[in-house]
């Protein structure tokens, strides 16, 4: 058990280095690079990085896409149905499955909420969401949402309320919700972007591979490479698998608990086909590194790893709540590509688990010290 607690995870962050922006050409970031065996650390860019890779390392990318999940409402009370009311701001954050319609619908914990929720098939018109502001939202009450001409283009019904303004909404069908999406949603930017997105998000804040529908936030570590890139990858004898996993609503949670060992994390849905437990058993069998692109890649390979138990890995389709502090036995992973992350959160324990407590935070320090950009649209550091 550990004894650390989410305080420990603290760092000074100057606002002004919280990147706004990506920069003005994908993948012409700086990359801090780590020797985790001596915490040695030297400043780089990221068109190095393909040159740090060895002939037979396995990359592994996280191939999901974006969905323009912030939408804009306004608020149609039962009782004054013909009123509406002012307008709501209602961040889709993950399709949930019509069984969980009988769960209790007020969760006492977060943990509560989480395990009501187990995995099941989702239905593109029920969601969980967050609205702001939350108060204000109530059970029974049905939102519109209009496009930017005025046309109504969605209509849902507020069927629980749940805590820290989380909702959960069932939609009128339409022929095609993600079209729909598409044309009135807005790339959902993370909190600390104080802007509204720009038409050059939707490009952005997506991964140049991205492919499979369903996070409300990027893979950041992903947005730093380009087709060119990739190639020299792959010229250079590295081989690139690729696994799925949506990232979800825990990507805006923050961590409201104390001490690590009450840190439950919300579940992400995640897909390891048959392609890549081929290219991850091989690769572990003959002793060769993997590198995982990002936090997400590292807790999908770490939890199947975990279900696997020593056995070869198998294609499967599931949830993982994995959450990854300094002691955990890492079973796949033997190097990180990652961007540099929030204060006390989870994935800056993550990365504390794979590199140490004290080092990471000393690189935290010469980042800042450095000025390299922060957060999603910032810089990286690979950590080997």
């Amino acid at each position: 058990m550990s004894n650390l607690h989410v305080a420990d995870f603290d760092y000074d962050l100057p606002p002004e280095l919280i990147a706004q922006q990506p920069p003005a050409e994908r993948g012409q970031s700086r990359m801090l690079v780590m020797n985790r065996s001596t915490g040695a650390l030297r400043d780089s860019s990221f068109t190095e990085f393909p040159s740090l890779l060895h002939p037979g390392d396995l990359l592994v990318l996280n191939d999901t896409r974006v969905i323009p999940a912030r939408l804009y409402a306004r608020r149609t009370v039962v009782r004054e149905r013909e009123k509406p009311t002012g307008r709501v701001e209602v961040m889709l954050t993950e399709p949930v499955a019509p069984q969980m319609l009988g769960a209790p619908s007020i969760p006492r914990t977060q943990a509560e909420w989480v395990g009501n929720h187990e995995s099941q098939p989702a239905d593109e018109n029920l969601w969980s969401a967050l609205v702001h502001p939350g108060s204000k939202v109530r059970v029974g009450e049905r939102l519109i949402f209009p496009s930017p001409s005025g046309a109504i283009e969605l209509e849902a019904e507020v069927l629980e309320r749940n805590y820290f303004g989380q909702r959960l909404l069932r939609f009128n069908p339409v022929d095609d919700f993600y079209a729909v999406l598409d044309r009135i949603g807005h790339t959902p930017l993370p909190p600390y972007i104080r802007r509204d997105d720009a038409e050059a998000d939707r490009e952005r804040y997506q991964t140049v591979y991205s492919r499979e529908r369903g996070s409300v936030a990027a893979p950041t570590a992903g947005l730093h490479f380009t087709p060119q890139i990739l190639e020299a990858l792959t010229s250079h004898g590295v081989e690139i698998a690729r696994i799925t996993l949506h990232v979800g609503l825990g990507t805006f949670a923050p961590l409201r608990v104390e001490n690590l060992n009450e840190v439950r994390l919300h579940r992400e849905r995640y897909t390891f086909s048959a392609a890549a437990a081929d290219s991850v058993n091989r690769a572990a069998s003959e002793g060769r590194r993997i590198v995982a692109v990002g936090t997400t890649v590292v807790r999908t390979l770490e939890h199947c790893a975990l279900q696997a138990a020593g056995s070869p890995l198998q294609a499967h389709s599931g949830e993982t709540e994995i959450f990854i502090s300094p002691g955990f036995n890492f079973r796949l992973v033997g190097a990180l590509l990652t961007n540099f992350h929030l204060p006390q959160s989870s994935l800056l324990m993550l990365v504390s688990a794979f590199a140490g407590r004290e080092p990471v935070l000393a690189a935290y320090r010469h980042a800042v010290q450095q000025h390299y950009r922060f957060f999603s649209y910032g810089d990286c550091t690979f950590i080997d």
